[in-house]
């Protein structure tokens, strides 16, 4: 599965990487006003998943502490959208910016804890190909090719150094020239909305269905009761349900509470624990980072199974909360 976690996810995490890039330069984090709400839901809605893991799992199995911090934001923003008209606005945008800002933390958990050797040397011609890439960016270059050219370059120079390879998706996006366009649609000059719509369609359709497909499976072969509910699978699914819920909800509660920052308009305390509720489902990102974290076949056999459930469990009691909400919600304006 080389070419899929290390070169098809390189692209899935350059797509994740223009899409932060593009929500900081022109998009709703491109102030500290709109970014400070979700830099903190997203930030306790990752240490209290990994705080609920350690406790259940212990140090022997810490090494998979990061598991249970992601959110998937494809499928979490997916499954809202099923949601319709029943979620506001607000919610949608405000769960999509959360989980780009955990994405933001995924990928620097990645590169500073599952890197196991580092190669100088490889290191610094990344850094060199890195350092041409903004060049290009800086001398006003709008060609996508050479930039996309030198991020297979990096690509390349990053795996060999040892960091995840992953990571030089998310470093070449960072060099893509954008066109601002506030209060506009998309300039459709700018580089990078066009890679970004580009790959929309491949990320979407093929990088993250061939990863689930080969990694999402759990072989119950010769797996007992004792490893399928034990501490791994337990802390992993326990996180992702109650850590995510716990750490997200609270988080805005007392920032609205405090006056730090107020909660998403026009939604109701019982939707945003919806939300909150959605923001556990780890699937892509919680897999990836199983696999850096855990070699032993039942150990990653486990962790699917804990990431599959917890994500399941998730999905489910967030649609039933948001679906009841917005039913009282309507009830009460009817009224």
């Amino acid at each position: 599965y080389l070419w899929i976690n290390d070169a098809l996810m390189a692209v899935f995490f350059l797509f994740v990487g223009l899409e932060i890039k593009r929500e900081f330069v022109d998009g709703e984090l491109s102030s500290w006003a709109d970014r400070r709400l979700p830099m903190v839901a997203a930030a306790a809605g990752m240490a209290v998943p990994a705080l609920v893991y350690l406790a259940l799992a212990g140090t022997g199995l810490a090494s998979g502490w990061a598991i249970p911090a992601a959110t998937d934001i494809a499928f979490a923003i997916g499954v809202l959208a099923l949601l319709g008209k029943r979620a506001p606005a607000s919610l949608k945008l405000f769960l999509t910016t959360v989980a780009i800002v955990d994405d933001m933390g995924a990928v620097a958990i990645i590169a500073f804890f599952y890197t196991a050797s580092i190669s100088v040397l490889w290191l610094a011609a990344a850094g060199g190909v890195l350092a041409g890439m903004a060049v290009l960016n800086r001398a006003g270059v709008k060609r996508l090719t050479p930039f996309l050219l030198l991020a297979a370059l990096l690509w390349v120079c990053v795996f060999m150094s040892g960091v995840h390879a992953t990571i030089a998706g998310v470093l070449a996006a960072l060099t893509i020239p954008i066109t601002r366009s506030p209060g506009a649609p998309d300039d459709a000059q700018s580089p990078l909305h066009r890679l970004e719509h580009a790959l929309a369609g491949p990320v979407a359709f093929v990088v993250v269905p061939a990863f689930g497909f080969a990694n999402a499976g759990v072989s119950l072969t010769g797996m007992s009761p004792a490893i399928l509910l034990g501490p791994l699978p337990s802390g992993i699914a326990a996180g992702l349900f109650f850590g995510k819920q716990f750490g997200i909800f609270g988080s805005i509660w007392i920032a609205d509470r405090t006056g730090f920052a107020p909660r998403p308009g026009g939604a109701s305390w019982a939707q945003i624990y919806g939300v909150a509720l959605l923001a556990g489902i780890g699937f892509t990102m919680s897999l990836f980072i199983g696999n850096l974290a855990f070699v032993d076949p039942q150990q990653i056999a486990a962790v699917k199974f804990g990431v599959l459930g917890g994500s399941l469990v998730s999905a489910i009691t967030g649609i039933v909360v948001l679906r009841f909400a917005s039913s009282r919600k309507q009830t009460q304006v009817a009224a």
